[in-house]
């Protein structure tokens, strides 16, 4: 004898089985369910232009490219100086994060205005969808493109504007370990000879191993990035059966390719006091100027993990800009 339809018990729903806060969660069922990024203050008072591409068709994967409106004239008169580029991977774990946000944006264009410099924000696949190395794969992809686009010049707002001799390739958080890999990859010539690698830039780079650090310890539950976050990345973003001390996440991990060889020009480290990676974030540094390494440490005082465009108008914000802009401009011309 069949049941009443209102005695039958009722089937339960997809229920979540990860959760990244309001910008990511998985549901039993397989469901990925991305919602609207974070807000966060963007000021564009119109000193910068700025335009979106696509660099992959394949996976439809985009850049948003931005530059000063005004630049100096060159000292013959003919034309405006051409800027330094500056390559940006935005961070997110590899789980969140498009050149699109907020945060993204704001902090593109202030750097353009005030280094100032054509930079190009580039977008990569997102886990768990696309698991490592998707992301570096794309971060490769990207930097290719550029070259084509320089060595063609089939990109007039490029060829305008970008001086493909001074290239500067950087990311904060997981971005800043993509810029890792791509100095082990392409190193300063490796882009030659459409674009002349001038140095690197890592801004709090995801960078650990199994071994953990006193600042991973000393991490609070107010923090930003927490234990509980960063597991919960590693989980959805590195290959099935990964420990932490695979290569893609551990530089200096016995299966990682020396960084001896490596010609990464000049390489500027920014670490945060409060991060959970401070400690490997000064570890590589070091590591790296032990490696006879032109490599500039900077540690920011009361300052947690990804910092940078949360508040664009903070004194920490436009302290990190002022950094940037000695790194890059060093020698007065950004070469070195």
């Amino acid at each position: 004898m069949s049941m009443p339809a209102s005695s039958l018990p009722e089937t339960a729903g997809p229920y979540v089985v990860e959760d990244c806060g309001d910008a990511l969660q998985v549901l039993s069922d397989g469901t990925i369910v991305r919602s609207s990024p974070p807000a966060a203050p963007v000021t564009d008072d119109g000193r910068v232009e700025w335009k979106e591409a696509i660099y992959d068709a394949g996976h439809s994967t985009g850049l948003r490219m931005y530059r000063p409106r005004r630049r100096h004239v060159t000292d013959t008169g003919e034309g405006e100086e051409k800027l330094p580029v500056i390559v940006y991977f935005h961070g997110g774990g590899f789980c969140v994060g498009s050149c699109s946000w907020p945060k993204t944006h704001a902090a593109c264009l202030r750097l353009a205005a005030e280094l100032p410099a054509v930079v190009l924000s580039f977008d990569y696949r997102l886990a768990p969808e696309h698991r490592l190395p998707a992301a570096h794969e794309d971060a490769a992809t990207a930097l290719l493109w550029l070259r084509d686009q320089l060595i063609t010049s089939d990109n007039p707002w490029l060829a305008e504007s970008a001086d493909s001799r001074r290239v500067f390739v950087s990311g904060v958080s997981a971005g800043g370990s993509l810029a890792h890999h791509m100095a082990v990859r392409f190193g300063t010539a490796g882009l030659e000879p459409g674009a002349n690698v001038v140095g690197y830039i890592l801004l709090m780079p995801g960078l650990f191993s199994a071994e953990p650090t006193q600042s991973e310890l000393d991490t609070p539950d107010s923090a930003f990035l927490t234990h509980e976050m960063f597991d919960r990345f590693f989980r959805l973003g590195m290959p099935v059966g990964a420990t932490r001390d695979h290569p893609l996440v551990n530089p200096f991990a016995p299966d990682s390719p020396s960084m001896e060889p490596a010609r990464v020009g000049r390489m500027l480290v920014v670490a945060a006091e409060l991060d959970f990676f401070r400690d490997r974030n000064v570890e590589y540094a070091e590591r790296m100027k032990a490696m006879g390494k032109d490599v500039e440490l900077v540690v920011f005082a009361g300052q947690d993990h990804g910092f940078f465009g949360r508040d664009p108008a903070s004194d920490a914000d436009g302290e990190l800009v002022r950094v940037i802009r000695r790194f890059v401009w060093r020698n007065g011309n950004g070469n070195q």
